[in-house]
């Protein structure tokens, strides 16, 4: 593995961002989205950890946006992709690994009667709302007002703080209700009877479900005659290996799923030419396997449940409960930093900065199989030492002082 010379480095950067929207081929993984002093490029990743462009290890939380559930270059799942790889990726007819695929995903989530197979969670969910729209014969779509992300298609994106290029006719079709507020959702309904096709919302984000919420939105959209969709991208295979659905018993009219259903190789669940290209397939397979025989999310919540307990513990420590909160599954915690009752993003740039020095890329809270006592015991100390620095910052008012580059910036706000 080569180091590369910070001239070189800047010249790769400069590159990118002359030939690549923002730097990067996900937004979430653009320059402004990180502090000054996060690596400019990934060389090579292994278990919880990867190499930056300069050769230097860092402990991984970012996990490919939590859809490594197992950990980077898993050695039974590249096994299977290699083997695949010998027999050709794209056939003129269905593989094998299409229907054994479908019977292992049928027989594990509740709600799969039939399935289609897809290489990314916008396709699929663009997929369920034109679907659930065809079904029932109507245009308007209700999402979740506080669940951040469903798809890049245009039903979606018109319903964000980035609208730029969606006509406004297609914005107005979206509707928002709020979480864990079933009347927010009702007076929906009884505002556009008739004119509902759908309801997509994750079953949980960094608030778990009130009891009885998830199955009032099912029986509100039952009576209105529109049908609930479970965006399980993120929950799926990582709070339950069946996702949220699997967890609290409610089961959808259709889910999609992706993200760590094939550690990290593009495959989703709802079709298009690749949908059954066999790297995918082989490498879901190989992931649902390695997860059914090892019990990962069991693993994940063990190991989320410790982390947020020294995160709540350091908190307390060094009187942050008005600055800092981590909440959740412990599956996938969400952490969060505030300042008077707003989003905090110099805060939360300041802790990702200390983080890396660290040597922990911590953007966010992605846990996979390959975390374990050390990387445990590592991180808490880090969150400890960051914290610290935090609370000084706080209390000599030296927040903007220690932080040394840009704010990191929001994709959407809301």
């Amino acid at each position: 593995m080569n180091s590369l010379s910070e001239t070189e480095v800047a010249r790769l950067r400069q590159l990118a961002h002359k030939l690549i929207p923002a730097g990067a081929h996900t937004y979430s993984r653009a320059d402004d989205q990180f502090p000054a002093n996060a690596p400019s490029f990934v060389q090579r990743a292994e278990g919880c950890y990867f190499w930056d462009e300069q050769g230097r290890k860092f402990l991984d939380y970012g996990m490919g946006l939590l859809s490594v559930s197992l950990g980077h270059a898993h050695e039974t799942v590249n096994a299977a992709v290699s083997a695949a790889l010998t027999h050709g990726t794209c056939y003129s007819r269905p593989s094998l690994m299409e229907a054994e695929l479908a019977d292992i995903l049928h027989a594990i989530i509740p709600c799969a009667e039939m399935l289609k197979f897809s290489k990314n969670g916008s396709d699929v969910t663009a997929a369920a709302i034109r679907l659930a729209r065809h079904y029932t014969r109507r245009d308007l779509v209700v999402r979740c007002r506080q669940h951040p992300f469903h798809s890049v298609a245009d039903w979606f994106i018109g319903s964000t703080s980035r609208p730029g290029g969606v006509p406004e006719t297609i914005r107005q079709q979206v509707l928002h209700f709020d979480y864990n507020d079933i009347k927010s959702l009702q007076s929906l309904f009884d505002t556009h009877p008739g004119r509902i096709a759908c309801v997509i919302m994750e079953p949980m984000t960094s608030a778990f479900p009130a009891p009885g919420f998830l199955q009032a939105v099912k029986d509100c959209c039952k009576a209105a005659g529109a049908v609930l969709i479970f965006d399980e991208i993120l929950t799926g295979f990582r709070i339950h290996i069946a996702g949220g659905q699997g967890l609290f018993g409610v089961i959808p009219d259709l889910a999609t799923f992706g993200k760590g259903i094939a550690n990290g190789f593009p495959l989703a669940v709802l079709s298009g030419t690749y949908g059954g290209e066999t790297i995918g397939l082989a490498a879901a397979l190989a992931t649902i396997r390695f997860q059914l025989e090892h019990n990962v999310p069991e693993h994940l919540a063990n190991f989320g449940e410790l982390l947020m307990k020294s995160f709540q513990s350091t908190i307390d420590k060094y009187a942050l409960a008005d600055q800092i909160s981590v909440s959740g599954h412990p599956a996938r915690p969400d952490l969060r930093f505030s300042e008077q009752g707003k989003t905090s993003y110099r805060l939360k740039t300041l802790f990702m900065q200390e983080m890396l020095k660290e040597g922990i890329l911590m953007e966010r809270i992605g846990i996979c199989h390959a975390h374990g006592a050390a990387e445990l015991e590592r991180t808490t100390a880090a969150i400890s030492n960051t914290c610290s620095k935090i609370a000084k910052a706080i209390a000599g008012n030296k927040v903007d002082d220690l932080v040394e580059g840009p704010v990191v910036k929001p994709v959407f706000t809301f």
